[in-house]
């Protein structure tokens, strides 16, 4: 197995890509090049830069990096899915977001990005059992990343969050693959209720800023939420909603909102407003 992942890394194009890129980038700005090395050129693979850039971010005083990069080699190294998700997340990322341009921005400065694959070592840690250590990791990319996603829920991949402060996902939610969302989005609760109490968010979701989605409800595939909206009912697929409380408000306007970003309400009466006036 450890020689299967060796021939993957050496013909894995994402990440012969960073390091390409990271590569130019310590000869247009070597004043870089202490963390490009750190970060990108000193390892072998995209997990083990992961590992390391994820433990640098949440080390502290409570718990070491050198711990916290220990446990990350080790989740990486049990379960193939986090580094393939963690692929499909960067490459999100630069097909969705105007502001990214390389393959290392994410993983080098996009918080979004860094809290995503920080929450998937803590749901691998809450799948193994390990609660309490799951919580930990939980707690410290909140203090890092201004983002709360309990170890508990269930994100798919190709997840792209943009700008992401505020973010706040529920422990029993479950978001599936190539959704985007941008800040200050919550996936909550309505009350103290126990068991499943949090959203299901479908394939190809488009979350505006700001959006609140509350309850155990679901929104359905390749659906719009404007920005700012308050969601406390289902949405039915391909629908874009919008308001407080949401109503179905027409179309999705397009196959993949999530892909395209487009964030334009066409409402009724001929009048176009933004749903969210800035995706970059």
């Amino acid at each position: 197995m450890a020689e299967t992942r060796a021939k993957l890394s050496e013909i894995d194009p994402v990440w012969q890509r960073i390091r390409e890129e990271a590569e130019i980038a310590h000869r247009d700005e070597p004043m870089l090049g202490g963390l490009l090395h750190s970060s990108v050129l000193h390892h072998k693979s995209l997990e083990h830069a992961l590992a390391y850039r994820i433990s640098l971010k949440l080390g502290s005083g409570e718990m070491s990096e050198q711990l916290l990069r220990e446990f990350a080699d080790e989740a990486f190294a049990d379960d193939e899915t986090l580094a393939g998700a963690a692929r499909a997340d960067l490459v999100a990322v630069l097909e969705r977001d105007p502001a990214c341009h390389r393959l290392m921005q994410p993983l080098l400065f996009f918080k979004g990005f860094q809290a995503v694959q920080a929450y998937r070592l803590g749901n691998w840690l809450w799948r193994k059992g390990r609660r309490d250590m799951a919580y930990f990791i939980q707690m410290r990319v909140s203090e890092a990343f201004g983002i709360d996603i309990h170890p508990g829920a269930k994100i798919g991949k190709g997840i792209m969050i943009d700008h992401a402060h505020s973010i706040v996902i529920g422990e029993t939610a479950v978001v599936g693959d190539n959704v985007s969302m941008l800040h200050s989005v919550t996936l909550g609760g309505t009350g103290k209720e126990d068991e499943d109490r949090h959203p299901k968010i479908e394939n190809g979701v488009l979350i505006g800023a700001g959006a609140k989605v509350l309850g155990n409800i679901r929104v359905g595939h390749c659906s719009r939420i404007a920005a700012g909206s308050v969601v406390l009912e289902d949405v039915p697929p391909c629908k874009t909603v919008a308001g407080v409380p949401a109503r179905i408000v027409g179309e999705a306007g397009c196959d993949q909102p999530s892909l395209t970003m487009d964030q334009l309400l066409n409402l009724v009466g001929g009048t176009t407003d933004d749903a969210n006036s800035d995706s970059g």
